[in-house]
């Protein structure tokens, strides 16, 4: 009968195959495959919230303690980190980033319950942003929605792009919408613009074979958890999944997963005594 693929959206953990039937890599990390194909775009579903009217609490509700570090690596190569260790998480009011960012910079804005939304800004106070399956020029404080954001131009390890492109990728693509867009959601877009690779593009990687990209998500200081993803596309879409339920939903998740994972071998093993 051959492979077969299903239709894969917003997986928990316990849906997911293992990819080793004990669940344990050499380094006694537990390891999870996923796949999203053909998944709906979250890029809808970040503005789908309770609130997206400007909303002055959302300042004062997002906690930076309860966000995923994480890191990403394709093969053995670190392609992306975000953790307290690697750099500031600290954020700040759209007003105060406009004071510090220059043309060519990502900015990422972050609420509770929320997924991440990133956008390029391209100055004069004004971003390009992939919104609603559109890409809009809006003013910056426009495009915040409420939410407080942060410079994110150095989570990737990949080799930027020079400023005056990243604006003229941006721009480029302003007023393009539904089947004209290649991107997924807002941080593919704009990462495409930073960096200009097709791995960012919905179908820029072939999913055959071994899974190539991992994600590496922290636990606690000596305990972590693997993840393996055929294409940075699947894995951006994980990853921010875990990005809008928040660090103490992920570990609940992954406990779970992994104790009905130990049962059934607990239980497979009975059967065999």
């Amino acid at each position: 009968m051959g492979n077969q693929v299903e239709k894969l959206t917003h997986l928990t953990y316990a849906e997911v195959p293992t990819s080793d039937p004990t669940g344990v890599d050499q380094e006694d990390c537990p390891r999870i495959g996923v796949s999203y194909i053909f998944s709906n775009d979250d890029g809808d579903l970040e503005d789908n919230v309770v609130g997206s009217e400007k909303d002055p609490k959302q300042e004062e509700n997002y906690d930076t303690c309860n966000e995923v570090e994480c890191s990403v690596f394709y093969r053995d190569e670190c392609v992306y980190e975000k953790s307290l260790r690697a750099g500031d998480l600290s954020t700040c009011s759209p007003e105060h980033l406009l004071n510090t960012c220059k043309p060519g910079d990502l900015v990422e804005f972050v609420a509770k319950n929320q997924y991440p939304h990133w956008t390029v800004y391209v100055g004069d106070f004004q971003v390009v942003h992939l919104h609603r399956a559109e890409i809009k020029n809006d003013f910056m404080t426009d495009a915040s929605q409420g939410r407080r954001g942060r410079i994110v131009n150095d989570v990737y390890k990949f080799k930027p792009q020079k400023p005056e492109m990243v604006v003229q990728n941006a721009m480029e693509q302003v007023g393009a919408r539904d089947r004209e867009l290649s991107w997924r959601n807002s941080e593919c877009f704009a990462a495409w613009c930073k960096f200009g690779k097709r791995e960012f593009k919905i179908g820029g990687e072939i999913r055959i074979g071994k899974q190539p990209y991992s994600l590496k998500i922290q636990l606690s200081e000596k305990k972590s958890h693997i993840l393996e993803f055929q294409s940075m596309e699947d894995l951006i879409m994980e990853r921010r999944r875990n990005d809008q339920i928040g660090k103490n939903a992920v570990i609940q998740e992954l406990v779970s997963h992994l104790h009905s994972e130990e049962e059934v071998r607990t239980d497979h093993n009975a059967h065999w005594d």
